[in-house]
């Protein structure tokens, strides 16, 4: 049998959740707002999978470039290539 190849396999440490966290899944995280220009941090949630980017981009920052329905469009640079990730405000945190 060959081994499979999803968009979450080899993830298993990198989006676990801990046991418990206080209030697991809150409002706020949805309903946060950004503007352009805003440096913000990757951070999958990985009880949540719509808008969710590729586990590769997890922990990485970028910048909000502008907005696309619900969700962010985030420039990041992934080696020396500019990419553009389309990402829901439940996987990003504002850099302070």
């Amino acid at each position: 049998m060959r081994k499979s190849k999803g968009l979450r396999s080899r993830s298993r440490y990198k989006l676990k959740k801990s046991i418990r966290p206080s209030r697991a899944n809150p409002i706020t995280r949805k309903i946060q707002v950004f503007e352009d220009g805003n440096k913000v941090h990757i951070i999958i949630d990985s009880s949540i999978q719509k808008g969710q980017p590729h586990p590769r981009f997890h922990g990485k920052t970028g910048k909000i470039v502008g907005q696309k329905g619900k969700a962010y469009l985030v420039g990041i640079k992934d080696g020396n290539k500019p990419k553009e990730l389309i990402i829901r405000p439940e996987h990003l945190k504002l850099q302070e």
